[in-house]
């Protein structure tokens, strides 16, 4: 049952309690340090180039301890610019060299690496930043939660709209009622903005003569994929739209783009999903697709809120937020439709107007505030919540932990199961099977190559 907590802390207590009063932390990782708000953590980028760089960036103001990446050149920046930090190319002789040398680590690397190399910093108990989706399958989703709460760390995905102010504040409004019993969720993106379906298959001809970068150890690059040619189709960027390594426009952007109505909700666990779209491949994910999702939830409409999602260049119907041209849509948005009032967010997150009834924001201050406000640039909140949670040793303290993350993440991977059964799959979640289509499970999982495991 959702419910809205109203004494929750203020966010002065918050930091108080998770930043200065170490002591108040539940469960502290064993071996882990936790520490006052003056300390610095001990990190490592797992992943140090394009995203990598962010990541561990935004995490300056602790000591970088170490940085590995497969690719010299991509992460020739971030090497530059932590040039005290020990240099590897293979996260599991980073972990094990260094390993009480290290308190937290930040995993961004192509979405098939993200499960294996996150796992093995929790075995270690360090704590994980790992980038969105949170992994590559179902079945890394929920073996990932379990092993983040029973080893103790303080772990946040990388969808950092769920630590943005607005989006915090939208949550609020929308668990107090303000639009009424939900008749429907349309969220939408405009990724892919790489090579997929036709083009991805093009891109993956045209690349085939290709030889893998001397500056690149392709070899670790495919992690526990199996063994294949080097593709400039791939690498460095394109390997979103390959079933292999990525998960597509969904997997890319669900994490950002439904956490609104995930937050808000609590949904989890659909009970059905269908799924259209262009031309279907088994190597890569279609140009385009729509994915209908529905959710048990006692703030739908007959128990049940339905959600949609449009990714290549779909959009909802306009009128729903009292447009005439689907092209007045901006290239990301949200819409919650309820009985009361329509929310519509034209963006990955942030604030929202009430398009039925005009209302703003600023019209809701009577909603008590609920969560804590995250202090410093906003493009940095979500590594800040985490920082202050690590060195607090409170896995709760960080919002989207695993136990957040990874049920999300469970879900919208549902989303590209059902894209590639190519038909409607029901689904069990406590047995994690579709239970109409046998041959549909094999995209829950997937098997390693020999060498890697979770």
């Amino acid at each position: 049952m959702l419910t809205t907590p109203v004494n929750r802390p203020t966010r002065r207590t918050f930091l108080k309690r998770s930043i200065l009063t170490a002591s108040a932390a539940t469960l502290v990782a064993p071996g882990s340090r936790v520490l006052g708000a003056n300390k610095r953590l001990n990190v490592a980028a797992i992943g140090a180039g394009g995203k990598g760089a962010v990541d561990i960036g935004f995490c300056a103001g602790e000591n970088v301890v170490a940085l590995c990446d497969v690719d010299e050149r991509n992460a020739a920046g971030t090497f530059k610019r932590f040039g005290s930090a020990q240099r590897f190319t293979d996260f599991r002789v980073m972990l094990e060299k260094l390993d009480k040398g290290i308190d937290a680590v930040t995993v961004s690397t192509p979405d098939h690496l993200h499960a294996v190399a996150a796992a093995m910093a929790i075995r270690l108990g360090k704590h994980v930043y790992c980038q969105k989706p949170l992994t590559h399958t179902i079945d890394e989703a929920r073996h990932l939660t379990k092993l983040a709460r029973e080893h103790g760390v303080v772990t946040q995905m990388g969808n950092q709209g769920h630590s943005q102010p607005d989006s915090r504040r939208l949550v609020e409004i929308l668990r107090s009622g303000a639009v009424g019993k939900v008749r429907g969720i349309h969220i939408w993106t405009d990724r892919p903005i790489w090579p997929q379906g036709e083009r991805a298959m093009a891109a993956f001809e045209a690349g085939k003569a290709a030889k893998a970068p001397k500056t690149m150890n392709w070899d670790l690059w495919l992690g526990p994929a199996a063994k294949r040619p080097y593709n400039s189709a791939y690498a460095p960027f394109k390997w979103r739209g390959f079933w292999p390594f990525g998960t597509g426009a969904l997997g890319d952007m669900g994490c950002h783009n439904m956490d609104l109505a995930f937050f808000a909700y609590e949904l989890r666990d659909p009970t059905r999903v269908m799924a259209r779209s262009s031309r279907n491949f088994d190597i890569t994910a279609p140009q385009w697709s729509e994915i209908m999702y529905d959710f048990p939830s006692e703030h739908g409409v007959n128990g049940n809120i339905k959600m949609v999602w449009y990714d290549g260049g779909r959009k909802p119907v306009p009128e729903l937020v009292k447009l005439n041209d689907a092209r007045q849509l901006p290239r990301n948005g949200t819409i919650v439709v309820g009985m009361k009032d329509t929310l519509f967010v034209p963006n990955f997150w942030g604030a929202g107007k009430f398009v039925r009834s005009g209302r703003t924001m600023a019209n809701f201050q009577d909603v008590p505030e609920t969560f804590p406000k995250v202090a410093g640039d906003n493009d940095r909140t979500h590594h800040l919540e985490w920082i202050a949670a690590c060195k607090a040793g409170d896995p709760k303290a960080a919002l989207s932990n695993f136990d957040y993350a990874g049920p999300m993440t469970e879900a919208v991977l549902l989303g590209n199961v059902a894209l590639r059964a190519g038909k409607p799959i029901a689904w069990d979640a406590k047995a994690m099977k579709v239970t109409n289509d046998a041959d549909a499970n094999r995209f829950v999982n997937h098997d390693y190559r020999a060498g890697w495991s979770l």
